[in-house]
């Protein structure tokens, strides 16, 4: 048999499950002027942050994008941060 190419096998801590802010708390509501809100979903550099990593779901994931593509539009956000 011939040796195994690739990174070697690891074991992946588990960490606590994260779970969507907005289906947790439906008084939670995604507007593109709260930019307090949507700064938690941006990296320091400007950047949407994964739904991985922020534990939104799909259906809000999307909404929060749209919303911070808008707050970028209106100058609320910049686009990049250097």
């Amino acid at each position: 048999m011939p040796p195994r190419r690739g990174p070697k096998p690891t074991t992946f801590k588990k960490g606590k499950k994260k779970y969507c802010l907005f289906c947790a708390d439906k008084s939670l509501v995604i507007d593109y002027k709260d930019i307090n809100m949507l700064r938690k979903f941006v990296s320091d550099r400007s950047k949407i942050r994964a739904r991985r990593v922020t534990g939104n779901c799909t259906r809000h994931q999307r909404r929060v994008a749209t919303a911070v593509k808008n707050a970028r539009e209106m100058a609320l956000l910049p686009y990049t941060a250097r």
